[in-house]
């Protein structure tokens, strides 16, 4: 099976002075985007680019999730602890719905599954800002959805992190690379 491509919408073209705004979005903002917004922020913090800059400076990660019913609280602890397992660093994080106000201040919202690609559309999230974070992992074949931990065990966890890894790798690539095919102003 022929892996697709990944394609980030034309727009996220990077703007002097202002940070490119992403935004990763699952059901209740407490299992696999805090996961997402985690990896991301830590391999584009790690991502040097020709400029001898860091991507990660370059970009204002955060994640949100379509109910509202954990606003508040913070990531699962399971969610936690399957990011201490893989060495990422510790990140306080604290729930939040998204918004149709808010969606449209983000430059690439990233859903975790068709689920919730298509409540986002409902919001009104402009459909060339929004992506599935599975098309940007190279191993995902047909799949596009992270499926959801929460029912399950530690083991769940581990996998459903290294699966988002996976696409997290592959959007920070693309992302790398669009920022160094764009000249500088």
């Amino acid at each position: 099976m022929t892996a697709r491509a990944p394609v980030l919408p034309a727009l996220l073209r990077p703007v002097p002075g202002a940070p490119t705004r992403i935004v990763f979005v699952c059901t209740g903002n407490i299992c696999r985007s805090p996961m997402a917004e985690v990896a991301a922020r830590t391999m584009a913090a790690a991502t040097t680019l020709v400029d001898g800059t860091a991507l990660g400076d370059r970009l204002l990660i955060t994640s949100a999730g379509t109910g509202g019913w954990h606003e508040g609280e913070p990531m699962d602890p399971r969610t936690g602890a399957a990011l201490r397992r893989a060495a990422y660093p510790d990140h306080p994080h604290i729930a939040h719905q998204v918004s149709r106000r808010g969606l449209a201040e983000i430059d690439l919202v990233v859903a975790l599954d068709r689920r919730h690609h298509q409540t986002l559309r409902g919001l009104g999230a402009d459909p060339s800002r929004l992506v599935l974070l599975r098309s940007f992992d190279p191993s995902a074949g047909a799949a596009t959805d992270v499926p959801d931990p929460y029912y399950g065990d530690d083991a769940g966890f581990d996998d459903c992190l290294a699966m988002i890894a996976r696409g997290c790798r592959g959007l920070i690539a693309a992302l790398a690379k669009q920022w160094e095919a764009t000249p500088s102003p």
